[in-house]
């Protein structure tokens, strides 16, 4: 059992690396790396203080839901993180690189949900049920920890490695998509730097929202009508700098591109 005052002191240790800029070790050195529930009340602790500041939760996002992004740091399971309506970069605008730590991008699939989703025992037809509508997503990840060398205690105590997101605006009902076999092409500054396809997201995009809406369920977070939800990655991540431009396309659903500035 871990100490609640060694939580206090990771949450600590996390909120004054985003305060500050300056990344910060790992927090597994304090909490270990078996402890998710330990993990997850210091992401709680966190988010809530931001809700306290006058932030509003607008949804949430799957992560670690692509193999290649699962061998790119050693960590084989989902995890989820809290999206804040401050977040938001509108497409085809900008953001300034400092308002990142260590950013990298991922194209997504992301879902807007008709539907409350509060069982636990939910079913795929149930998750088709609930939403309303896809859009093409890039989300913006970054890393309170040094060098991103995270394992699964690290990116869940840092919400997920959540940072910002852009979302397209051409929605489409499910009926008119192919959630798995639809391809992804992401750029940088004109050159492909990700591809993909529905399919590398747990093998669709519909069972990485199953695995997140029966998790949120059953801890007593059920997620909502109106939710914004972030599938995870259907490519391999990418690192960007200053002066990128990123554009990332999915078939069925158009195009969403962000600039990076200095």
């Amino acid at each position: 059992m871990i100490a609640e005052s060694t939580i206090i002191q990771a949450a600590k240790q996390l909120r004054q690396a985003s305060e500050s800029g300056q990344t910060c070790a790992p927090i597994r050195e304090l909490i270990g790396m078996e402890d998710i529930e330990a993990a997850y009340t210091i992401q709680k602790i966190n988010n809530q203080l931001r809700i306290d500041a006058g932030a509003r939760i607008i949804g949430s996002k799957v992560g670690l839901t692509s193999l290649v992004v699962q061998q790119q740091f050693g960590v084989y399971q989902p995890d989820f993180g809290m999206l804040f309506h401050d977040k938001e970069v509108l497409n085809g605008g900008e953001i300034s690189i400092k308002e990142i730590m260590q950013p990298k991008v991922e194209a997504e699939v992301a879902f807007v949900l008709g539907k409350d989703l509060t069982e636990e025992n939910l079913t795929s037809i149930d998750i088709l049920s609930a939403i309303e509508y896809a859009l093409v997503s890039i989300e913006i990840v970054g890393s309170r920890v040094e060098g991103w060398n995270i394992k699964i205690t690290d990116t869940v105590a840092d919400n997920a490695s959540a940072s910002h997101y852009v979302v397209g605006h051409r929605p489409m009902c499910l009926g008119a998509l192919d959630l798995t076999g639809c391809k992804m092409q992401m750029t940088k500054n004109g050159v492909i730097a990700s591809e993909g396809t529905g399919a590398a997201c747990l093998g669709s995009p519909i069972n990485a929202v199953l695995w997140l809406a029966k998790t949120m369920a059953k801890i007593g977070n059920p997620m909502r009508a109106g939710d914004l939800i972030l599938s995870g990655a259907v490519g391999p991540m990418v690192g960007v700098a200053a002066g990128d431009h990123i554009e990332a396309s999915i078939e069925g659903l158009g195009s969403v591109s962000v600039q990076f500035t200095d």
